[in-house]
């Protein structure tokens, strides 16, 4: 069962306090799809210009990533620029150059249309319908979302919710997207709007998954060295769905194991810079971190 993802395939410069990379690899999907690879295939739908290496092809490939559905334009390739302080919660966006990415209407390869489980990263949430009206009958769909997009085009995001099974966002885009300063309260708002379920990102104190009824927390991991938070989420989102996708099982138990293996993507993924330390990974630490969590928050019942 291969997951489809559609997003963005970009360039990064980076500014933390332990160091600066100009015009790496970046981007949602590319984040997203290469956590999701140690798990499931992935096919990608993006769009790049004219100036992006091969190179960088290569390496989608070589993690077994279906490239054919990402489209190269004449023009610039997405490029953005951050930096980070010492709290590394929140970047600061210094330069966003859409380029190619701003025209960007996302055409499935034919091949594509019949994938059983689909995420839709953070873009246009008109894209995000586009997207799925391509799709025949996914058996689960994702998605995640901004504050751009729940500020300028909330009712349109509430449409794209509609037709979600589970919608992952951070707890600062939940509050606003609920109108409510309580998580709890903004989840169950939230839930309202159609998704099945609720992972709210929760950087450095972890993740919360609401059902209806039922709550999940998970924590982060305690990292002696974080470097760049980059495409932490995205990292999550693809742990977490290319587990999902690996199982073909939604139920409530196993999207609690989906959550964790998302949670030790995204703590792999920043303790280095840009892919480095995700794109090494070998699976066998990534079981291992899976059970240093699971011993986290291991406790006895009460006797």
């Amino acid at each position: 069962m291969s997951l489809l993802v559609v997003g963005s395939v970009a360039f990064d410069s980076v500014k933390t306090p332990f160091g600066e990379v100009d015009e790496v690899l970046g981007g949602s999907a590319t984040y997203f799809a290469t956590a999701a690879s140690y798990f499931t295939d992935v096919a990608i739908v993006a769009v790049v210009g004219d100036d992006f290496p091969e190179e960088h092809l290569t390496f989608l490939k070589s993690r077994k990533i279906n490239t054919a559905g990402i489209e190269r334009k004449e023009g610039k390739t997405f490029r953005w620029k951050g930096e980070y302080g010492y709290e590394l919660n929140e970047a600061r966006t210094l330069d966003t150059q859409l380029n190619v990415f701003q025209s960007f209407r996302p055409k499935l390869p034919e091949s594509y249309k019949s994938r059983r489980v689909v995420f839709l990263a953070n873009i246009d949430p008109d894209l995000q319908r586009e997207v799925l009206s391509q799709v025949k009958e996914p058996a689960l769909v994702a998605c995640d979302t901004m504050n751009f997009w729940i500020g300028g085009k909330r009712d349109s995001l509430i449409e794209t919710l509609k037709l979600v099974d589970i919608l992952l966002i951070n707890d600062g885009e939940a509050r606003e997207l609920s109108k409510e300063p309580n998580l709890v309260k903004a989840a169950e708002k939230i839930l309202s709007f159609g998704p099945k379920a609720l992972v709210i990102k929760r950087g450095e104190y972890g993740a919360l998954m609401f059902q209806k009824g039922k709550i999940f927390s998970a924590p982060a991991y305690p990292l002696e060295s974080v470097f760049d938070p980059t495409g932490a989420g995205d990292s999550f989102a693809g742990g977490f769905m290319g587990y999902l996708t690996s199982t073909m099982n939604f139920e409530e138990s196993n999207i609690r194991k989906a959550i964790i293996f998302g949670s030790v993507m995204a703590s792999y993924n920043v303790e280095s810079f840009s892919l480095d330390r995700i794109k090494a990974l070998d699976y066998s630490e990534i079981e291992s971190r899976f059970r240093e969590f699971k011993a986290l928050t291991h406790f006895e019942d009460l006797s």
